[in-house]
């Protein structure tokens, strides 16, 4: 085996690693709340047999596909992020995250990277990441929806951002708010990553 080769099978690994992790989550939280796979497949608008996947580790959600399942959940999708499956934190009242501490999820299919700014407690409304879009990444052809707002601004870089069918090009310092239910996604056209700002904000569902 070449060193390339084995770099790849590492990366393979690592990424499979993720995944792993990732499906735990959306089980245990699917779980958690007594739902069925039918369930929260109907939800999220995605199949039964890709949900199953998911819980198992074996693919690999988009950006689109997650937020569907946090939002067929009920939960912010930093609730996804948290390196305990606890669903509420013990830290009721952690204000400040270090940076060494930021919980990380990278969409490594679409070359999307998330790390969650804001301290993850319980099931806060308000989510704070930082969003890095490496050249080319996209959150897929198809644009998503789910509750909610958000917004933030482009710290370096550009990105394109569609929005019930507008399409619109923000560069460094350039920001944008839309409702979360209309149809949007978001991509890098560009040769060089860009790294944003950005602000999810829901309200929990009663149940």
């Amino acid at each position: 085996m070449t060193t390339t080769q084995a770099n790849e099978a590492t990366a393979d690994q690592r990424y499979a690693n993720v995944d792993a992790v990732l499906g735990e989550r959306v089980r245990h939280r699917r779980k958690a709340q007594n739902k069925s796979l039918k369930e929260v497949a109907e939800l999220a608008n995605i199949s039964i047999s890709l949900l199953s996947q998911i819980e198992r580790g074996i693919s690999s959600p988009s950006v689109r596909v997650l937020a569907s399942l946090a939002n067929a959940l009920n939960v912010g999708l930093g609730n996804l992020f948290d390196d305990s499956l606890n669903l509420i934190s013990q830290e009721r009242d952690k204000i400040v995250v270090r940076a060494g501490e930021r919980k990380h999820l990278g969409f490594w299919r679409t070359g999307i990277s998330k790390e969650l700014l804001t301290p993850q407690i319980g099931e806060s409304g308000l989510e704070i990441f930082m969003v890095v879009v490496e050249p080319g990444g996209n959150t897929g052809s198809q644009v998503y929806t789910h509750e909610g707002e958000e917004g933030g601004m482009v710290l370096e870089g550009a990105i394109t951002i569609e929005v019930d069918g507008k399409v619109y090009q923000l560069s460094a310092g350039d920001s944008f708010r839309f409702s979360s239910n209309r149809p949007h996604g978001f991509r890098n056209v560009e040769k060089e990553p860009a790294r944003v700002i950005w602000v999810n904000a829901h309200v929990s569902k009663a149940d």
